[in-house]
């Protein structure tokens, strides 16, 4: 193991107070408990709190800003955020309207942020992000875990915060946007957690996980390694299936870089995946395309579609100023 650190331990709150210097304009740190936020909050509209383990960076942190988090909460690394980070984030953003709280399907994620729910005195609501169609159970969450799509709830959801929507229409939209969301992810190679100084799992050079999760846990099984098309027709068949997607349909293609795949590539798996939906009739409208939801250093990629409409494509579209994100 190789690592630019200087010790386990540190390793999460050294990289954020990082991240915060070089955005001072942008972002401010809470240190203990730790939690980013935004350094000029917008008065009188929801606020936004997201959060979940370090390791799959940009995501939360990276996310903080005008049009899309007011504070994102990191925990250790693959490892959910304490209840006492959340609420103390959700105080300190809360603007008068409430706080959404946008959480990954994982049992830890999950147990802490309702925790928190439960110990906050300020109005709050919660959307669940499941999109992740590689399992319908597995022993890391209760049914289908959040991942790429979570970015698109996030930024759609913040859109329609700053736009002035109140508490209810923000938790309906993510629900929406969640359900009209679906990703499938393929690894080519492990991670390696600081902690463990070894890699999650071992795989052969000519082998691929296909399904693989965010953690590095297994997904629908293992293969050979195929050619960029073959890759990108397996995963758009789930995901396809699951949004139902028929031909004249418009949508968003995110193609979401574990950590360890270049740009190079990445943009290729865009290129073939924007082609062959094109092919079944199905009408590419927004691309995004980089390493979003990360796996520390994971080579891999995963494609997620959300099927638009005008309002979704109008959120999407609406202004950003993030770190990771900006338009």
């Amino acid at each position: 193991m190789k690592k630019f650190i200087n010790a386990p331990d540190d390793f999460v709150r050294d990289s954020v107070a990082g991240l915060v210097m070089a955005h001072e304009g942008l972002l401010a740190l809470n240190e203990a408990p730790l939690f980013v936020y935004r350094r000029t909050p917008k008065q009188g509209r929801v606020a936004l709190v997201s959060g979940g383990g370090s390791g799959h960076e940009p995501l939360h942190s990276g996310y903080v800003g005008a049009g899309m988090l007011d504070a994102a909460c990191p925990g250790e690394v693959f490892t959910a955020p304490t209840p006492d980070q959340i609420v103390a984030a959700a105080q300190r953003v809360e603007a008068g309207q409430g706080v959404l709280l946008i959480v990954k399907n994982y049992a830890g994620d999950g147990a802490s942020f309702q925790m928190a729910s439960d110990m906050l005195e300020v109005e709050c609501a919660t959307v669940l992000v499941n999109d992740d169609v590689a399992v319908e159970h597995s022993l890391h969450t209760t049914g289908r875990r959040g991942v790429a799509g979570t970015l698109i709830v996030e930024k759609m959801t913040g859109a329609a915060a700053e736009a002035g929507a109140d508490l209810y229409e923000c938790k309906t939209l993510g629900a929406r946007v969640n359900a009209q969301t679906a990703s499938m992810g393929v690894a080519l190679t492990s991670c390696t957690v600081p902690e463990a100084q070894a890699p999650t799992f071992d795989i052969g050079g000519t082998e691929m996980e296909v399904g693989v999760g965010i953690h590095g846990e297994p997904g629908r099984y293992r293969r050979p390694l195929m050619p960029a098309d073959d890759i990108v027709a397996l995963l758009l068949e789930p995901v396809l299936q699951d949004l139902a997607l028929k031909p004249g349909s418009t949508v968003l293609l995110h193609v979401n870089g574990f950590g360890g795949t270049p740009l190079m590539e990445l943009h290729l798996v865009s290129g073939i995946a924007t082609r062959q939906l094109r092919s079944a009739g199905i009408q590419v409208t927004r691309w995004l395309v980089g390493n979003h939801t990360t796996s520390l250093e994971m080579a891999g990629m995963s494609i997620t579609l959300t099927k638009l409409d005008d309002e979704l494509t109008r959120l999407w579209d609406a202004s950003v100023t993030t770190p990771s994100l900006r338009w």
